[in-house]
């Protein structure tokens, strides 16, 4: 990942969801050195994302995987629970041909983006942790994903989206409650028009 990126840290219970395994092991591979991190002064052990990516990769899980049966890949970043399974309720029943992936926090979305490879990012921007801004800046950074199509569903004003630096221009952005009409249309217009196109 890029600099930025490098500078991120987690806690151990945020790097055992995203390596699948328990907090223990997660502290063992700290003082093997398998993991890079350090303690605070408070004696909390924080993990740096870098080296959480070398582990997946050496896992073989940030190869690119193929969309089952064809399907355009839908990556969902957002805190709310209630908000994920709406999100898959409702893209779900609009019949179009998707894979909906879903991630808690920046640090969970920038690892599912190198797993998955989707085709459409959809993203809050206010979350713990790594938030939207800096998920976006990073990936619009990094030249394999700076062509990633970007939509952001937000309850921030646009004065304080300002305040926070904005966001790159070709990011579209929308107003919650999630306008799931709107976001069909997007997919519909963007997406399967030009693959019919490509056909």
């Amino acid at each position: 990942m890029v600099d930025v990126i490098r500078e991120r840290v987690c806690s151990t219970i945020e790097a055992a969801k995203l390596l699948g395994v328990g907090v223990r092991t997660i502290q063992l591979w700290m003082d093997s050195g398998a993991l890079e991190g350090w303690k605070t002064p408070g004696g909390h052990r924080r993990v740096t994302l870098a080296s959480i990516e070398k582990m997946l990769e050496k896992r073989g899980k940030l190869q690119a995987a193929p969309s089952r049966d064809g399907r355009l890949k839908v990556l969902v970043v957002e805190d709310s629970n209630h908000l994920l399974n709406l999100y898959r309720a409702n893209l779900s029943s609009r019949g179009l041909p998707l894979e909906i992936i879903t991630a808690g926090d920046g640090f969970e979305g920038l690892v599912k983006l190198g797993e998955h490879k989707p085709h459409l990012l959809i993203t809050d921007l206010k979350m713990p942790g790594l938030d939207g801004f800096d998920m976006i800046r990073s990936l619009r950074a990094d030249p394999h994903h700076a062509e990633l199509e970007i939509v952001v569903v937000t309850g921030l004003p646009e004065s304080e989206i300002s305040k926070r630096g904005g966001l790159p221009p070709d990011v579209t952005v929308l107003g919650k409650p999630v306008p799931f009409d709107k976001l069909e249309q997007l997919i519909r217009n963007r997406f399967l028009k030009r693959r019919a196109i490509a056909a």
